[in-house]
């Protein structure tokens, strides 16, 4: 297990630079957002890019994974949007080629998953509807990332369709696909009040592939630094050693852009103390 940085929280730095600063700062990990900012499929010498980024990745040591939720990069009036669960099939492909791109980004980078969510529902449909067009997404994303030997983690997300672990379990069952497993949000659990976070931990260690960790309060969707809000840390990382957890716990302040070296070094003070606690 190490600790991890989501480059959502460096979005006024060039990514090369916030690459080289997390490294600096002793994070083991990057959670790569590629955004209008930070390796745009669209941007000229996109595959150039991914040839240094790779470079810089190997020469700092770092581990990657990759995430997906850049707010406006494929609507740019639309937060999130389109989705997997868009009503008009023309727009869930727009969301599926922007997955797929990212499975072979993962692959070019060696990362260890591609994170994504639902999305929120936009039109009317019986949420029998919405899981029937997520379902058959997901099915066929996970069989692109079998081909290329990568693995995808599903996010619930506070108000978005997939929201809480138990509509996690029904999708999970309904994709039924060995490359489909699961991330994590810690603050998402204390959202919901799924609490004891180990127990999520414990119970599905069996497909955690990716964890996002920062402080949050019970029913208010915002990601806070560490010690502002009411996340049992200590429970956190009981539930992380039990369930022999291996990969990333990735820092995910992404509001926090504008101070973003500081705050990468105060989070790291603060989890370090957890991971020294582990090693002891």
């Amino acid at each position: 297990m190490f600790l991890g940085y989501n480059t959502n929280g460096f979005a006024h730095h060039r990514l090369d630079d916030a690459i080289a600063i997390l490294a600096e700062l002793g994070y083991g990990g990057v959670a790569l957002t590629p955004d209008v900012n930070h390796l745009d499929p669209e941007q000229v010498n996109y595959a150039g890019r991914q040839t240094l980024i790779r470079g810089d990745l190997l020469r700092h040591k770092l581990r990657c994974v990759i995430e997906t939720g850049a707010r406006f990069l494929l609507d740019s009036r639309r937060k999130h949007q389109p989705t997997l669960i868009s009503p008009a099939p023309d727009d869930r492909e727009t969301r599926f080629d922007f997955l797929s791109e990212c499975v072979f980004l993962a692959k070019e980078l060696r990362a260890e998953c591609v994170s994504y969510w639902s999305g929120a529902a936009t039109d009317g449909a019986a949420p029998s509807v919405l899981m029937d067009r997520l379902v058959e997404e997901c099915k066929r994303l996970a069989d692109i990332a079998a081909e290329h030997n990568v693995r995808l983690a599903f996010e619930p997300e506070p108000g978005m369709f997939i929201d809480t672990m138990d509509k996690f379990a029904e999708l999970h069952a309904r994709v039924n696909h060995p490359a489909f497993g699961l991330t994590i949000d810690i603050g998402h659990l204390v959202h919901n009040g799924e609490l004891p976070v180990s127990k999520f931990l414990t119970e599905w260690k069996h497909v955690l592939w990716n964890v996002h960790i920062e402080d949050m309060r019970r029913g208010v969707h915002d990601h806070l630094m560490f010690g502002e809000g009411e996340v049992d840390f200590a429970d956190v990382f009981a539930g992380l050693r039990a369930a022999n957890y291996t990969g990333g716990v990735y820092v995910e302040l992404s509001r926090h852009s504008f101070d973003a070296v500081n705050t990468a070094r105060k989070a790291k003070a603060f989890l370090d103390q957890h991971f020294d606690e582990l090693r002891a």
